[in-house]
């Protein structure tokens, strides 16, 4: 039969959030108390306690899922320290890092009531970025889903940063990129109307790009 573990020492640091642990086997690693389960014994947390403590399989292993999550947050940290993240390609990013999936997602999920991340500021930061370029709104939408950005929130930040000027900023650097000649004028504002609807510009829009020709039409 295998003899548990028990605990040699344990170290809270100055803000008594990680702790530093030795267990009898040798092993000696930091982890961070919030990713402990919330009923896991008091006990085995307090220095003056907790030396000499045998300790549950169960409870070692919490020791060292909390131990990887400590090493999954650092990771994240810093890439957020980098750029904004969204949460699913910090998720990628962790895991491609070789840190396992069950801590990743207790970290983002830390790291998001912290609000550290947030896929709506991601979304509008990345869609700012990107409105120079001839893109249009349905394939800025789908850009943002592509990254994991739930729909809702693609939508509503989309709408966040598409106001009528911007938007028909947008639509003119579109026509300008995609304009083809046509035998007719009259199939070429049709089909063009079609082409703009299509790739989601508003009727709001469209409609003031089609009064502007008209009027120069009339000049």
């Amino acid at each position: 039969m295998e003899k548990n573990c028990s605990i040699v020492s344990v170290k809270s640091d100055i803000n008594k959030e990680i702790q530093r642990i030795q267990l009898s086997d040798g092993s000696l690693f930091s982890y961070k108390i919030c990713y402990l389960p919330a009923n896991f014994p008091e006990t085995l947390l307090d220095p003056n306690t907790a030396a000499e403590s045998e300790i549950t399989s169960f409870e070692e292993t919490a020791f060292r899922h909390a131990s990887a999550c400590l090493r999954a947050e650092k990771a994240a940290l810093k890439l957020i320290a980098r750029a904004e993240q969204c949460r699913s390609g910090l998720f990628r990013k962790l895991e491609k890092r070789g840190h396992e999936a069950a801590c990743v997602s207790a970290v983002i999920n830390r790291i998001c009531s912290l609000q550290l991340i947030d896929d709506r500021r991601y979304a509008q930061l990345w869609l700012e970025s990107r409105l120079r370029l001839p893109r249009t709104p349905r394939r800025l939408l789908a850009a943002l889903c592509a990254k994991g950005i739930d729909r809702d929130d693609a939508e509503s930040s989309l709408k966040e940063v598409l106001d009528e000027e911007t938007e028909y900023a947008l639509l003119l650097r579109f026509i300008k990129k995609h304009e083809r000649k046509k035998s007719s004028r009259n199939d070429d504002t049709r089909s063009l109307k079609f082409l703009l609807k299509g790739e989601g510009f508003s009727i709001v829009a469209i409609q003031r790009y089609a009064t502007f020709t008209q009027e120069q039409s009339e000049k």
